[in-house]
């Protein structure tokens, strides 16, 4: 008989093991990595502008010297990020020292990045970006707002519907590149899935943890509190906004997170309430250990858990609700959308197809992605599938 053998794995790399054990679960992990490179370098992916070139023996990157505040950053953010990875540290601190280092930089950027406020896209198609020594140009040669004028756009155009330059997803109302605002319009896509789902975490996990570790009368009123925002009507709200204050893109964020708190309440509040009488957390309270020190530092990395299955389908139903703003025209007006671009699809007095099928392949992959990642994370949380005692005979 085999002596058993004890797994000697811990319970979040056994999580993650089981989470990347499904074929969904990388195919969702897959686009979203994508999206998140689109994100991060759309600037040197979809832009009118060289990359590189060389006039006259002199080197230039015109892309760079038009690099704007956000792009520098994203980019910044980006790096500092994966700097933060490859730190041996616990996620908490990886978490704060990112932050950290992202404000940091957007002071750094906000001092030192200088871009032109006026770019005309038609000169980088002028003699003097065309008539030189050599130059790169990126993938998409067409920047988001760059609206073909000097080249004669009709509007909604079909993909490779124009003579002399090629759109593989065809054009706009206004006659820009579909595909150029598809990749820009990932960061809003992100952004808002992202950060109002971080506000809403925030909120939750502070709420929910007071209520589960006092119980009694701080539950009671908590739970009163939880009740009254799940009753409130998220999309109908930020349509009073923006027709009171305008539109704003922040403001979306932080309304979907101020009013989507209470399902992660619910969850940290199961979880806090289980765990308030195991004996760690009474040695920690006998060892006169603050109370933030015994909430977030003991009692939340065991019970966060179900809080990632929740996250991931949090930010899918942030990114709809941004997508359902701009569809009905009441979206960000400075940046793509792919709600706006999906609008664009019925406008006219004939179906433009490409507007709805690459717009609204990209919503609904997207949120599919995010359902998968969650639908994994549940499974492998879910204790009847998982291993007994994590015991391998």
């Amino acid at each position: 008989m085999t002596k058993p053998v004890v797994s000697r794995e811990s319970f979040s790399a056994r999580i993650w093991r089981k989470t990347l054990a499904g074929v969904g679960v990388k195919f969702g992990l897959i686009w979203i990595a994508l999206l998140i490179f689109c994100a991060v370098f759309a600037p040197f992916l979809a832009n009118s502008m060289p990359l590189l070139m060389s006039k006259d023996g002199v080197i230039s990157a015109p892309v760079l010297e038009y690099l704007s505040v956000e792009d520098a950053w994203i980019l910044t953010s980006f790096f500092i990020a994966l700097a933060v990875y490859r730190l041996k540290i616990d996620g908490g601190k990886q978490i704060l020292w990112f932050l950290l280092g992202s404000a940091l930089a957007a002071l750094l950027v906000n001092s030192f990045v200088k871009p032109p406020v006026l770019v005309i896209y038609d000169d980088f198609r002028s003699a003097a970006y065309t008539q030189v020594d050599w130059k790169i140009m990126p993938p998409i040669p067409y920047a988001p707002v760059d609206y073909l004028r000097d080249l004669g756009s009709k509007g909604l155009e079909a993909p490779f519907a124009t003579d002399g330059h090629t759109h593989l997803m065809g054009t706009e109302e206004n006659g820009a590149d579909v595909l150029s605002r598809m990749i820009h319009a990932c960061r809003i896509s992100l952004s808002i899935g992202l950060i109002a789902s971080g506000i809403a975490l925030a909120i939750g996990i502070v709420v929910g943890g007071l209520m589960g570790y006092f119980s009694g009368i701080v539950d009671m009123l908590g739970m009163r509190l939880v009740e009254i925002f799940e009753d409130i009507p998220t999309l109908f709200l930020l349509l009073t906004f923006v027709a009171f204050f305008g539109r704003s893109l922040y403001m979306m964020m932080v309304i979907i997170g101020v009013t989507g708190w209470s399902g992660y309440a619910r969850y940290v509040r199961q979880e806090f309430l289980k765990l308030r009488k195991q004996d760690y957390v009474q040695a920690a309270v006998a060892s006169g250990l603050p109370l933030t020190s015994i909430l977030f530092r003991h009692m939340l990395p065991n019970g966060v858990a179900p809080l990632l299955v929740a996250v991931s389908f949090g930010v899918a139903g942030a990114i709809l609700s941004e997508a359902t703003l701009s569809f009905l025209g009441l979206g960000v007006v400075d940046a793509p959308s792919w709600g706006a671009m999906l609008d664009q699809a019925v406008k006219s007095s004939t179906f433009n197809w490409w507007m709805a099928v690459f717009p609204g392949g990209s919503i609904f992959m997207t949120v599919f992605a995010y359902n998968l990642i969650g639908e994994a994370f549940r499974d492998a949380i879910d204790p009847r599938l998982s291993d007994k005692a994590g015991i391998k005979s």
